[in-house]
Order: C-alpha cells, then sequence, then structure tokens
C-alpha cells in the first residue's frame, strides 16, 4: 500500500481548514508560543521600566524593535524554538533562550539574565492561554456569533407577522408567528453573550507556589504582588490574587461554560429549522452545481443544519470536559491541565464551523407561504382553546349558563378534524353575549396569534 504525505488527522485541519483557520492564530502551538514571547519581552519592558535589580529602562526605539519581533513571530521563530526545544525538552525554557538570542541580536545582551527571571513556567503560561483565548472568543468566535444573530434578525423582521402553527408535543397548538419563533432564539442568544461578555479574563505572575518568594528573595524592597498586579491588568486582563503555581482555571470553566450554552441554543434553532424543513414550512434553496444525493437527483438535503448539529456537539463534548477538568489541580500543581489545554482551540474551531453552517443554512432557506397558510386552514380545531376561553368569561360575567365549556370544547374537537364552518356553526349556537360571540365568528387560525407579531419587535 502507498504511503502519503504528511495528513492532518482532525478535519478542522483538513476538510475544513479554510473555514475554521482564523481559530490557530490564536489556539495552536504556533499562536501560544507568539503569546509566550510577548509576555516574556513586555514583563522585561516592565521590570527596567521600573529601574528593577539596577536596570535603566529599554531604549524606546530598541524597545519598539523588540516589541515588533514578539508580534511578528512567524514560520522563523517557530522554526528556531523547535531546534531549542529539541535540546532543552521543555517548551517554555526554549521561549525563553529564544527571546534571549533576540536580546543579543539587538544589543541587549546586558538585561538577558532578566528575562523569565523570578517567573515559573505557568506565569507565562497562563497568561499566554488567557490573551490567546480572549483574542479567539472576541475576534474570530463573537463575531461569527453576531452574524448568526444579525442574520436571524433580518429573519424575524421579515416574517414577524407571518402566521404559523405551532406545535407543542409534536401536535397542532395555537398559532404563532414565523417571526415571533425565531425571535426567541435571538433573545435567547442575546442574554448569553451578555453573560459571556462579563466573565473576567483572570491572571497571576506570583511565582512557584504564588508566594513570591523568589522574587522578595532577590529584592525584598519591592511591592510585588501590586507589580504583578500592574503587569496582570497591563496586559489587558484581570489579576488574581491567590493562588497555587497555576491561576486556579475558573474563569476559563466560566467561560467554557457558557460557549456551551450558546452551541446547545444553536443546537436547538438547527433542530427545530431542520423539522420545519422537513414539513414544508421552509423552502431550500437550491446551489448551483451542489448534489443532495447520490442517488436520487431530486433531493436538496438539510446539510448545513445536519453538520452544526454534529460540530456543536463534537465542541461541547470538548468543552464540558475542558471546564470539569481544568478546575482541578492536584496539590499546588500537576501537569494534566498543560495536556488538555492544547485542546481548546479544537473545541472552539467545532463551534466556529457550526456557527458558520447554521449562518449558511439560514441563507439557503425562504418560508413556504403557501404550506404554512395550508396548515393553518386544516386546523381549525386550535380555536378551542379561544372558544372555551370565552365561554369561561361570559359565565364569569353572567351572560352564559353553560356548564364545563372546557369539556364542550373536548367532546367537539379531541382527535378530530374540524372544519371552519362547524366551528362556526357551534360558535353560533352558544350561550353567550352577542359580542363575544361576534369576536368568535370572525377568528381564524391566522388570526389567533395574539401578540406574537409585537413580541418579534421586542428584542432591543
Amino acid at each position: 500500500m502507498p504511503h502519503f504525505s504528511q495528513q492532518p488527522i482532525s478535519p478542522l485541519d483538513g476538510r475544513y481548514r479554510a473555514t475554521t483557520s482564523e481559530i490557530g492564530e490564536y489556539l495552536s502551538e504556533a499562536g501560544l508560543n507568539r503569546a509566550r514571547v510577548i509576555i516574556e519581552v513586555e514583563w522585561l519592558a516592565h521590570l527596567t521600566a521600573r529601574g528593577l535589580f539596577g536596570a535603566s529602562p529599554i531604549e524606546p526605539a530598541k524597545l519598539a524593535q523588540l516589541r515588533q519581533w514578539a508580534a511578528d513571530f512567524g514560520d522563523t521563530e517557530i522554526a528556531e524554538l523547535a531546534e531549542i526545544e529539541a535540546v532543552t525538552h521543555h517548551d517554555v525554557k526554549a521561549v525563553e533562550y529564544l527571546v534571549r538570542k533576540q536580546l543579543q541580536q539587538l544589543d541587549l545582551g546586558h538585561i538577558a539574565e532578566l528575562t523569565h527571571i523570578c517567573c515559573t513556567s505557568e506565569d507565562i503560561n497562563n497568561l499566554a492561554y488567557a490573551i490567546t483565548v480572549r483574542g479567539a472568543i472576541k475576534t474570530v468566535w463573537r463575531p461569527r456569533l453576531l452574524a448568526v444573530i444579525e442574520r436571524l434578525r433580518e429573519q424575524v423582521a421579515e416574517y414577524g407577522e407571518l402566521a404559523m402553527m405551532s406545535r407543542t408535543h409534536g401536535q397542532p397548538a395555537t398559532p404563532t408567528t414565523l417571526g415571533k419563533e425565531l425571535a426567541v432564539f435571538v433573545h435567547r442568544l442575546n442574554r448569553q453573550l451578555q453573560q459571556l461578555d462579563s466573565i473576567p479574563y483572570l491572571g497571576k505572575f506570583s511565582g512557584a507556589t504564588g508566594t513570591f518568594a523568589a522574587h522578595l528573595s532577590a529584592d525584598p524592597d519591592t511591592d510585588w504582588q501590586q507589580l504583578a498586579r500592574e503587569f496582570v491588568t497591563g496586559l489587558g486582563l484581570s489579576f488574581n490574587p491567590l493562588t497555587t503555581q497555576i491561576e486556579s482555571h475558573d474563569w476559563q470553566a466560566e467561560l467554557y461554560t457558557r460557549v456551551v450554552h450558546v452551541n446547545r441554543i444553536l443546537h436547538n434553532l438547527a433542530t427545530d429549522i431542520w423539522s420545519y424543513i422537513s414539513i414544508g414550512y421552509f423552502k431550500q434553496i437550491p446551489v448551483a452545481g451542489a448534489t443532495g444525493s447520490s442517488t436520487m437527483p431530486h433531493k436538496v438535503n438539510p446539510i448545513r443544519f445536519e453538520n452544526a448539529e454534529a460540530n456543536f456537539e463534537v465542541s461541547n463534548a470538548l468543552l464540558d470536559s475542558l471546564a470539569a477538568t481544568l478546575v482541578t489541580s492536584r496539590w499546588q500543581r500537576d501537569l494534566t491541565d498543560s495536556s488538555t489545554q492544547r485542546n481548546i482551540g479544537v473545541a472552539l474551531g467545532h463551534s466556529v464551523l457550526a456557527m458558520h453552517n447554521v449562518h449558511g443554512g439560514l441563507g439557503q432557506i425562504t418560508a413556504a407561504t403557501e404550506v404554512i397558510a395550508a396548515d393553518l386552514d386544516a386546523n381549525w380545531e386550535v380555536l378551542a382553546e379561544a372558544i372555551q376561553t370565552v365561554i369561561r368569561a361570559e359565565v364569569t360575567a353572567g351572560r352564559s349558563q353553560i356548564s364545563d365549556p372546557y369539556a364542550a370544547l373536548k367532546e367537539l374537537t379531541r382527535g378530530r378534524t374540524v372544519t371552519g364552518e362547524q366551528l362556526r356553526d357551534f360558535v353560533a349556537g352558544l350561550d353567550i353575549g352577542e359580542h363575544a360571540k361576534a369576536r368568535l365568528l370572525a377568528l381564524t387560525p391566522a388570526k389567533y396569534t395574539g401578540i406574537a407579531a409585537q413580541l418579534s419587535k421586542q428584542l432591543d
């Protein structure tokens, strides 16, 4: 059997690479190492700017060059780092040596010993993960979610007054409007997004066991906790003052749990749209050149929504695992989180892929108004709720002597198809006030939507 060239194992790096590659800018090994380099450089700048250990501030032009080198971290640095790590067998130590080498090239060798000073690897890693996860969420994941919400908003506006049959327990029920049902999803997603946006990205920088012991041994006169706080917050993160060797990862668990909730709402949306397509409420717009089935030429399959379901489920399986395991660390440190966190990009990548398909799927459907209208006209029995409710009100007001209105309507409609004419004949013979009777006689399934149209406009 012939051998392949090196092939990706994950579909995110293979079949779906074009859709998910943006995540790799942040949550890949290269993205993590670029963030580590940035943290090491910024720690040097932070220390020298304050004259720690007798160092002078780095000359502005040199500092700008150093920062630009860190920001431009790319293939050349990736290759250099791999060579160094092949010797060190330690990823963060390799980053330290890479930074030292660059300092020499910029004639900054006199401060090389300040590289990684007072740091444990996890001081660098926790901040690197915080800024890469933040970048991936804010730059890639969140915009994809907003795009889905915006497309839903457009359809809410378009279908806000389009009456349709509801289905509770899969059976015809009180009508609503298509726009109102889609608005429910927009409202749910917006609420989760607000909560997700409020989650802080935490960071620590307190040494091997969170005690600043090495810091004080090197310089007992410095307020190291305040210095660390300034450093962490200067990176746009929130400072965690009380930790072991690692930042406790609670913020990550909170964030991933919220992403999971968003995924589950969108999974619900995907299954609902799939079901509406199945009963003909939505028509799918054929894509030129696309094949629905390898053997049935007529088919246009809802593959976007099926793909989304699967990828939301994979994303949630990983994110649930991350949220459950990252919050536990044996005593002051164990290494399980190091391996676990390398899957963050995979977890978010599957969510991004799923949202891409939901967004695309929503753009390839249109409401089948004639099917929706016919379904309403075939289910006049759903007005039984309105009729028995009006009778009860009339009895209470003393304008009717009907006993057990619910039973009367149950006898007429339960398990039966009732025509509009039959229902009007029933209403015409009711012992109720004339105004109430006129209201009921004017009612149709398409008009029995309450304030659904108004609700669809209340998103903001």
